[in-house]
């Protein structure tokens, strides 16, 4: 595990190229910014360009915004075939649909193809870039990779899979210095969640349920994220952190 010593020794401060998929969004912003503090060359996607537009960028970061829908497998490995070098892969493009629409074929088939086949595909388009770099993915799962969803069956079956995947990869990866893990957040307030933020008796019962008694950030997840990147996490491997204030323990 030579490579994998090597590239692990690298100093938080050392350019690395970062591309974060759905790197536009709440959490996936959040973490585009954080790596582009560090001093990461960052590359962000989002699926529509009002979305890029509307994202904010830290002042004098270097983040390069495209679009990119993660549904796409070409438009994938154009993006892929334009970058020198890859060190890290963040998979943060996501979807869930509300009022039980996940209950219809085509509805659970499209939230199945963003959130699971979505992070499969970027996976693979990356790994040559990662196998050079020996580099690290950290996938964005959920706590409903550990729980079922009454209301939302494809997010959280996709999750699962995500979990899985994650699992998978760091296996087959590993005798290519490659580390794979994964984030599950809990319940972090971005634009996916605001309709429960908004509902006081799904806001409260959430509350309740989470020892730390408040809602998570997007800044929340970053630093787990950075971490597992990091130096400090080079044996670990095949983890899914729970970043949800205890709400998986309760």
């Amino acid at each position: 595990m030579q490579t994998m010593q090597a590239n692990s020794s690298k100093s938080a401060s050392e350019s690395r190229t970062v591309l974060v998929v759905g790197g536009t969004g709440g959490i996936g912003g959040a973490i585009s910014r954080a790596f582009a503090a560090d001093g990461c060359e960052v590359i962000a996607t989002g699926v529509t360009q009002n979305e890029i537009d509307a994202f904010q960028p830290t002042s004098g970061s270097r983040i390069d915004a495209r679009r990119l829908d993660i549904t796409n497998t070409n438009e994938i490995e154009q993006l892929v075939g334009s970058l020198p070098r890859l060190d890290v892969l963040i998979n943060a493009a996501g979807t869930i649909l509300r009022n039980d629409a996940e209950h219809e074929a085509n509805a659970f088939e499209r939230v199945i193809d963003v959130n699971l086949n979505g992070t499969t595909r970027a996976c693979f388009a990356c790994k040559p870039l990662l196998f050079a770099s020996g580099g690290c993915v950290v996938n964005l799962a959920s706590m409903l990779s550990f729980f079922g969803s009454g209301p939302a069956p494809a997010y959280s079956a996709s999750k699962g899979g995500v979990a899985q995947l994650t699992k998978s990869l760091a296996i087959a990866w590993a005798s290519n210095d490659v580390r794979v893990n994964a984030v599950a957040p809990g319940w972090i307030e971005t634009a996916l969640t605001q309709p429960l933020v908004d509902d006081p008796v799904r806001r409260d019962g959430i509350l309740n349920r989470t020892p730390m008694a408040r809602w998570g950030k997007p800044d929340d997840v970053t630093g787990a994220v950075q971490f597992l990147c990091s130096p400090a996490a080079a044996f670990i491997t095949g983890v899914v952190l729970p970043v949800d204030g205890g709400y998986s323990i309760a």
